[in-house]
């Protein structure tokens, strides 16, 4: 089977994934970005995905291992759920980014 369709979440200030989604379309297959502020938001967007077909979601390395479970259990283990992840030589800027504000 070929991938088709699959989506990659990801976490931004002020974003809406009701309205923050992004669709590209091309000879084969269907990419939806889509944008939140809060990582909880991810379970029901992965969830409506999952219903609508997709194949295969992509998570943001903002959301962590621990909202990258909860994406999984959520969905049921129906499709591949994976993680962006950043190696030993990233952390601290990557820190940086996410951090809450002083």
């Amino acid at each position: 089977m070929a991938l088709t369709y699959w989506a990659f979440l990801y976490t931004a200030a002020g974003a809406d994934p009701s309205t923050d989604r992004t669709a590209l379309d091309t000879r084969g297959c269907r990419t939806v970005l889509v944008g939140m502020s809060d990582p909880a938001d991810a379970i029901a967007v992965a969830v409506e995905l999952v219903a609508d077909g997709v194949q295969l979601i992509e998570v943001c390395g903002g959301f962590g291992p621990v909202w990258t479970a909860r994406i999984i259990e959520a969905t049921g283990g129906t499709i591949p759920i994976g993680s962006v992840g950043y190696g030993p030589e990233a952390v601290d800027q990557v820190h940086a980014i996410f951090a809450p504000p002083d």
